[in-house]
C-alpha cells in the first residue's frame, strides 16, 4: 500500500468511528436508576398497611376454614374408629355426611383463595400506581434519563428504591 491509500484509509476509519465516539460519550452521561418493586411491597408503609388489613379482613374466614378442617379431620377419625361397630347404612351415612363436608370445604377454600388474591391484587395495583408516581417525580426532579424495574440483576449504587419508599412515606 502507498502513503495515499493509508491517508485515505485511516480518514474513512475515522470517518466511521466519529458517530459511535459520540454516541459513547453521550452514553456515559446517562443516568439510570433502579427500583426493587418486591422491597416497596415489603417495606412501603403503605404497603405494609395494606397487608396487615388485608389479614385482618381474611382473618375470620381463615378461622372459620380451619375450624371445618378439624371437623372434616375428627369426622373422618371417627368414622374409620367406629366403622367396624356401625351398621352398614349407618357408615353409608356417616360417610355421605364426610363428602359433602369435604366438598363445601374445597369450595369455600377455593373461594377463600379467589377473594384473597383479588384483593391482594388490587391492593399491589394501588400501591403500583403510587409508587410510579413517586418514581415519575424522583425521575424528573434528579434528572434521570433511565429508570428501570425488576432486573435480574444491577449495581447496589443505581438502586433507588429507599428514595421511592421514603417519597410514599411522606404521602
Amino acid at each position: 500500500m502507498n502513503t495515499k491509500s493509508i491517508l485515505v484509509a485511516s480518514l474513512c476509519v475515522g470517518a466511521l468511528a466519529a458517530p459511535f465516539t459520540a454516541s459513547f460519550a453521550q452514553a456515559a452521561e446517562l443516568k439510570i436508576g433502579y427500583v426493587d418493586t418486591q422491597r416497596i411491597f415489603r417495606t412501603a408503609p403503605s404497603a405494609v398497611k395494606a397487608a396487615k388489613d388485608i389479614e385482618n379482613e381474611f382473618s375470620g374466614r381463615d378461622q372459620n376454614l380451619q375450624k371445618m378442617a378439624k371437623q372434616l379431620q375428627t369426622m373422618q377419625e371417627t368414622v374409620e374408629k367406629n366403622a367396624l361397630t356401625m351398621s352398614e347404612s349407618e357408615r353409608r351415612n356417616k360417610e355421605r355426611e364426610f363428602a359433602e363436608l369435604s366438598r363445601e370445604f374445597q369450595r369455600k377454600q377455593r373461594e377463600f383463595r379467589e377473594d384473597l388474591n383479588l384483593r391482594q391484587n388490587e391492593a399491589n395495583a394501588a400501591i403500583i400506581e403510587k409508587a410510579n408516581k413517586a418514581i415519575k417525580q424522583i425521575a424528573d426532579s434528579e434528572k434521570f434519563d433511565l429508570i428501570l424495574q425488576d432486573v435480574v440483576w444491577v449495581s447496589p449504587r443505581l438502586d433507588i428504591t429507599d428514595k421511592v419508599v421514603k417519597a410514599l412515606s411522606d404521602k
